[in-house]
């Protein structure tokens, strides 16, 4: 568990987790953290991120001088695609966050990790909520699918189909990566959020690169204590927009009928990306 201090947690919530911000209380410490970690953080990305995280950044105002006051980049971000942030006291119910999203609405955390946790920090926190997530609502695709998501998650109440959900939200928000005509870039939060993940997810030769499969995901288990053994990269936020688009009631009823798979389990049938090429190669069935 976390021993993150929970500076900003309220003793209690309105029926939908949401609480406030309370943006005046942070502290000059809580401040100067974020600027550490914004500053160490972009220097790495410029090269790696993907074009839409940089240009979000830019187009919210987020930058290196504090925490962001949530209601300041939500009139942004409701001018520019429809969303809102709203402050939640840490992880919340499946139910609420599906319905968050479904409506718009990113929930995000307010405290902020301490010096101590700079490079790991296993519940998030508003740098990773914010720096992290946020910029990329404010590109009207991705923005379209979160929303996507959430509704799909709202339809598989019931189905017990929530960690085919999970490992498509994991593998796609969190530790996805695009590949451009510039090559191989991150857009999942928790690479984009991470010092060490941003250059071990393009750089290092050991994890998997594999080319994104919608059931292939959804059967693919993932570790949240390591690096990713494997990631899976898109071509477009349309490719990833149009896989959420049909009613995933189906798919649930073939994956049950299908193995699971280890984190770093590459198939038969799998697109392997060459990092040296840039190329995929498709293994073949023997």
């Amino acid at each position: 568990m976390s021993t993150a201090p929970v500076l900003h947690r309220e003793p209690s919530h309105r029926d939908d987790f949401t609480i406030d911000q309370n943006w005046s209380s942070y502290s000059d410490e809580e401040h100067a953290i974020w600027r550490l970690l914004f500053e160490r953080q972009h220097g790495i990305l410029i090269g790696r991120a993907c074009d839409e995280f940089l240009s979000g950044l830019v187009g919210l105002g987020i930058a290196a001088d504090g925490i962001p006051d949530f209601r300041r980049l939500s009139d942004v971000l409701m001018r520019t695609t429809g969303w809102q942030i709203v402050a939640v006291p840490g992880l919340v119910p499946d139910a609420i966050f599906f319905e968050h999203l479904a409506n718009r609405r990113f929930p995000s955390t307010c405290f902020i990790r301490t010096r101590a946790q700079l490079d790991y920090l296993q519940e998030p926190d508003v740098f990773h909520d914010i720096y992290g997530h946020v910029p990329l609502l404010m590109n009207p695709v991705f923005a379209d699918y979160m929303q996507a998501y959430g509704q799909g998650g709202l339809k598989a109440s019931g189905q017990e189909a929530l960690h085919y959900l999970a490992r498509l939200y994991w593998y796609t928000v969190e530790f996805g990566l695009i590949a451009t005509p510039a090559g191989l870039r991150i857009y999942g939060s928790g690479i984009l959020s991470s010092k060490g993940e941003s250059i071990f997810s393009l750089e290092d030769a050991s994890p998997n690169r594999l080319g994104f499969d919608l059931l292939r995901v959804m059967q693919t288990n993932y570790r949240i204590d390591d690096y990713q053994e494997s990631y899976f990269t898109i071509d477009s936020f349309g490719q990833l927009f149009d896989a959420t688009r049909p009613d995933f009631t189906p798919y649930y009823a073939t994956l049950k009928q299908r193995p699971e798979y280890e984190p770093g389990s590459v198939l038969a049938g799998d697109r392997v990306l060459h990092r040296g090429t840039g190329r995929y190669h498709t293994l073949k069935r023997a």
